[in-house]
């Protein structure tokens, strides 16, 4: 009985710990992972569902522009990234992450198998970019849409 008592307060303790972790971010970014496919054309007759959150992993690099990695085809996908990885994480099940990062300025990825992904740009050509600033957390919605059509 007794034994059963002390793991189950060290389970609710680690719980605790943990899911408070992760909202003790003072700097850095939050956001969601969206997964987004098929047809996405506004139409008065079909209401738009909005975005289901995925479980993702994500990529932060050091600010990136386009010509500091290998492009594969036409798309927004990409074999190597040649700036200094940052970070990597995971959101949770519903695509929600927060997560600590220095100020400053980065790209984000995904990955689809063994390429990166990323699908938005700067006026200079800087893929995904994101800025963090000393004591805040930056919102940041990730949107994988690579199977969608607009």
């Amino acid at each position: 009985m007794i034994v059963r008592t002390f793991i189950s307060i060290v389970v609710i303790v680690s719980a605790f710990c943990c899911s408070t972790a992760k909202m003790n971010v003072k700097q850095g970014i939050e956001g969601h992972v969206y997964r987004i496919s098929g047809n996405q054309m506004p139409s008065p007759d079909v209401p738009q569902n909005p975005p289901k959150g995925v479980k993702a992993k994500v990529y932060v690099y050091e600010l990136t522009g386009i010509n500091q990695v290998i492009k594969t085809g036409e798309g927004s996908f990409y074999s190597a990234v040649n700036t200094k990885p940052v970070k990597e994480f995971e959101s949770d099940k519903k695509g929600f992450f927060k997560v600590s990062l220095p100020a400053g300025r980065y790209s984000i990825f995904t990955k689809k198998g063994a390429l990166f992904y990323a699908n938005r740009f700067d006026s200079k050509n800087n893929i995904a970019p994101i800025e963090v600033t000393a004591n805040a957390v930056t919102k940041v919605d990730i949107r994988i849409d690579y199977d969608a059509f607009y």
